[in-house]
């Protein structure tokens, strides 16, 4: 109860000191992220799932780590805007969420251990940017790279998934667990 009563002080304080977006733009910035966000996630899970059927899962995690950054940058480069997947418990730390995400990734989890469904936010960022948060779920599919160790997660995939991310700390979930979030910045240009 404490930290719901100091979490829902700190939003109003945060709120409370920036600009809001209207109806309308919230609904324009939750369509566009949505879109984004979407077509973002074809276009890395395609690639990923092409690299899993040409050399299992060792060659998906070597695409992670060499091609999700570069392949969300073109995407960022496509819309214009800076995309971002970021988590709590991130597996590359160059992924690791700034003190807005954290926010929302708290405010997510706890809406989750609640049983309530986190649902995608537009809201204006410290910047006074438009920016988009949704939550990230995970898949049966994602299990055998973050799921329980031993159990989904062989040692052999953990001794490659360590190879590339010495600090990962992306292990442990369960289906339908958040896992991140999608963080979106419209940039003022566009």
């Amino acid at each position: 109860m404490k930290n719901t009563l100091i979490f829902m002080a700190t939003a109003v304080l945060v709120l409370s000191c920036q600009k809001t977006l209207s109806d309308a733009e919230v609904k324009e910035f939750r369509d566009k992220g949505a879109k984004i966000s979407q077509d973002t996630y074809q276009k890395l899970s395609g690639a990923l799932m092409k690299s899993m059927k040409e050399g299992g899962i060792p060659e998906a995690i070597k695409f992670c780590n060499k091609a999700a950054l570069p392949l969300t940058q073109e995407m960022s480069d496509v819309y214009k805007v800076h995309i971002k997947r970021t988590a709590l418990k991130t597996r590359n730390e160059n992924n690791s969420p700034n003190k807005e995400e954290v926010f929302i990734l708290n405010y997510y989890k706890e809406l989750a251990e609640k049983g309530q469904k986190p649902e995608p936010i537009a809201q204006l960022d410290e910047n006074n940017d438009p920016h988009y948060y949704a939550p990230i779920i995970l898949q049966k599919q994602c299990m055998s790279c973050h799921g329980t160790l031993d159990k989904e997660v062989s040692r052999t995939t953990d001794s490659i998934i360590k190879t590339y991310y010495p600090n990962d700390r992306a292990l442990g979930f369960q289906e339908n667990d958040l896992r991140g979030i999608w963080s979106i910045t419209f940039l003022a240009n566009n």
